[in-house]
């Protein structure tokens, strides 16, 4: 239930201002190039996951009956109308930052995107040449009337809107573009000058190959992408039928609910009334864009420049005391460990699962998994662990969403593989990162954990920061042992005294613990909390920060994507202070210091602080009890802290602006923070 008597920002207007923080890294001609692009592709990618959920929900919403409408806190209507006024802003300052920037900066490097009207004799041959033999047979057009449906338009797919006109009369086709062929062409290199032109502006170039039956004085192509609903309805019960029934919903989710049109802007408007009238959109979901839409796809922009147009690629740092060539179980046995990724190597973790598949006194392997890259090591190893006879309970979430394809493959693959998959708890997604190794150690059993802030995928642990603990501590191993086995008989986990496991009891224990700093500040003790994490969006908790605020309680937040909470407004939130970090990595790991009273607490978690992580998920927070590695991260988030580079301030007005040195002194976390595990020296237990 909304609090409507707190300050509070929309969490879907402070999104749009998060992905607003992602357009502000391609503007900044501080980042390489190719970066800058790059970042485009992100915002672009975000925007489209952005309408296909969270738009999606608030058109169901927006047709409540004001009662609801009270209850829920805000007019959904007006918010969609909030968020169209600001999308609109933003695809603008991106089409600006693209066409005048971008692509001349591009020039000075001597790289030429070329659209279909700057081609020259010999690159329009060697254009037509790749149309005939490998574009031409993907293509068919749809030749439309005015009586005819428009054919179902597939999600996110890019579609032109052909008009070919002869005297006075126009005649309408549809063309779906392939995707699954690289959307750009390098074109041979002139005088050192280098080219690409786009699959786009190929068909634009050919379109009379298309067409070469009809008779017409003129043709034109317009771009079009529909952005549709994305969620699924499922039954939530998991059941042998589980599989199918999301299965076919993926199938679905192509054909859901029309949330946004986006349309070449220099669409004559006659074509766009014969689009909107047969797509059935509202007003609101028109999107005047690019000619190009999935800019997305610019994420594998091909550099034909130097490698000073890219972020240059750092190795990896070991984590001192762990060793390649020793046993890492006999390692963790002596003293917990730190992974930093990506500054430090993912390897670790991999390497741990690895000699636990063939270490012959382990007996079993427990894994939690949401997010898998495509060719898994962590599943290989879990393969491997299996076929020399260890027990092996992997739960694979398969509602991750977008991933869900993916691990479904997985899902068949693992129990072809004698694996145990289970697929959850009923109603509860399963998003805690969490892994349990079993070993007999002189007839009883001794376990190690392997406790993360982000996902078991090597892939995105080269660009997301995250911390994983690596463990044989009891009161957190002993707690697991608890945790999984409840995971594997579907039910919530229960008799947990140390981690801190959502739904049963992250709430409570996040209200002890902002308690226990409100009544530190009230006895005039050091009282503070440090909370970094993705999102901020759950009104009972940021209420609570609100009352801590008050009580003298000093907050710093550093929040990566949307934060509802208001800072600095009186009577609410003056001890507050927010920052966002957005750069080279995605900062996603979710890490809480409290003060208690000068003996500082640390906490890792895979929860944010959004309602549907505290109350509807399976996550686990983890205390780091370790004195060297508390240090660790109070060291890098003193570093965060004190960004003045990448930092932004969250405050009442929303505009994202940089926190500026005071002193002259840059200091950019990112870059500082490998610096500072790199000269880190070996931990003595």
């Amino acid at each position: 239930m909304a609090h409507k008597h707190i300050p509070l920002i929309n969490r879907e207007i402070s999104w749009l201002y998060f992905n607003d923080r992602v357009l502000q890294e391609a503007a900044d001609p501080t980042v390489p190039l190719i970066d800058r692009i790059k970042f485009l592709a992100i915002f672009s990618s975000n925007l489209d996951e952005f309408y296909r959920v969270r738009v999606a929900t608030l058109n169901r919403l927006s047709n409540l009956n004001e009662k609801a409408k009270a209850l829920l806190g805000y007019n959904p209507k007006k918010v969609l109308n909030q968020i169209k006024n600001l999308v609109v802003k933003l695809e603008h300052k991106f089409n600006n930052l693209y066409d005048n920037i971008i692509i001349k900066q591009l020039a000075e490097h001597k790289i030429f995107i070329l659209n279909e009207k700057q081609l020259n004799v010999n690159r329009g041959l060697f254009v037509k040449k790749y149309f005939r033999e490998k574009l031409l047979s993907t293509l068919v057009p749809v030749m439309l009337d005015d009586q005819q449906t428009l054919p179902e338009l597939r999600d996110r797919a890019i579609y032109f809107l052909v008009k070919l006109t002869k005297g006075k009369k126009d005649r309408l086709a549809l063309i779906e573009l392939p995707d699954d062929l690289s959307r750009f062409l390098v074109l041979p290199e002139t005088n050192q000058l280098k080219f690409i032109i786009m699959v786009d502006d190929i068909i634009r170039y050919n379109l009379e190959d298309i067409f070469f039956i009809f008779e017409y004085d003129s043709i034109e192509a317009y771009s079009i992408q529909l952005t549709r609903d994305a969620e699924l309805d499922l039954d939530k019960e998991v059941s042998e039928k589980f599989i199918d029934a999301l299965a076919k919903s993926l199938q679905k989710r192509r054909k859901g609910k029309p949330m946004r049109l986006l349309y070449d802007a220099n669409m004559p408007a006659e074509m766009l009334n014969y689009l909107n009238a047969r797509v059935g959109l509202s007003s609101d979901s028109l999107i005047p864009a690019n000619k190009y839409q999935n800019f997305k796809d610019f994420i594998n922009f091909p550099n034909v420049g130097g490698p000073e147009l890219e972020y240059p690629r750092i190795a990896n740092l070991p984590v001192p005391g762990l060793s390649v060539g020793k046993s890492l179980i006999n390692l963790i046995a002596t003293q917990d460990f730190l992974v930093s990724t990506p500054y430090q190597s993912y390897d670790y973790i991999i390497l741990f699962l690895r000699e636990a598949a063939i270490d012959p006194k382990v007996k079993q392997i427990d894994i939690s998994l949401y997010r898998l890259a495509s060719n898994s090591r962590v599943v290989h190893a879990l393969i491997n662990a299996a076929k020399n006879g260890k027990k092996v309970n992997c739960l694979i979430e398969l509602r991750a969403r977008f991933d869900e394809q993916n691990n479904i493959n997985w899902t068949r693959r693992l129990e072809e593989e004698g694996i145990n998959v289970i697929h959850g708890i009923s109603g509860y997604k399963v998003h805690a990162k969490i892994c349990l190794v079993t070993r007999m150690e002189k007839g009883k059993p001794a376990y190690y954990a392997c406790l993360s802030t982000g996902n078991y995928n090597e892939k995105t642990a080269q660009i997301y920061a995250d911390h994983t603990l690596l463990t044989a501590n009891k009161k957190l191993t002993g707690d697991l042992v608890h945790v999984f086995r409840a995971i594997n008989k579907g039910v919530l986990p229960k008799d947990v005294k140390n981690l801190i496991v959502s739904p049963v009891d992250s709430r409570p224990a996040i209200y002890k613990l902002i308690d226990n700093e409100i009544k530190n500040a009230k006895a005039g003790k050091p009282a503070y909390m440090i909370l970094k994490m993705n999102s901020l969006a759950d009104e009972q908790i940021i209420a609570k920060l609100y009352e801590a605020s008050n009580a003298g309680v000093k907050i710093n937040l550093i929040v990566r994507g949307m934060c509802c909470l208001v800072p600095g407004v009186k009577n609410f939130s003056t001890n507050i202070k927010v920052i966002s970090i957005v750069d080279k990595y995605l900062e996603h790991a979710r890490v809480h210091i409290f003060a208690n009273g000068g003996q500082e607490l640390f906490f890792l978690t895979s929860a944010d602080f959004m309602t549907r992580n505290i109350d509807n998920r399976v996550e686990v927070g983890f205390p780091v009890y370790d004195a060297s590695l508390q240090q660790q991260i109070r060291d890098m988030i003193n570093l965060q802290l004190h960004d003045n580079t990448k930092a932004r301030e969250i405050t009442i007005t929303n505009t994202n602006k940089y926190r500026k040195a005071k002193n002259g002194t840059n200091h950019r976390a990112q870059i500082e923070t490998y610096d500072y595990l790199k000269q880190l020296k070996t931990i003595t237990p």
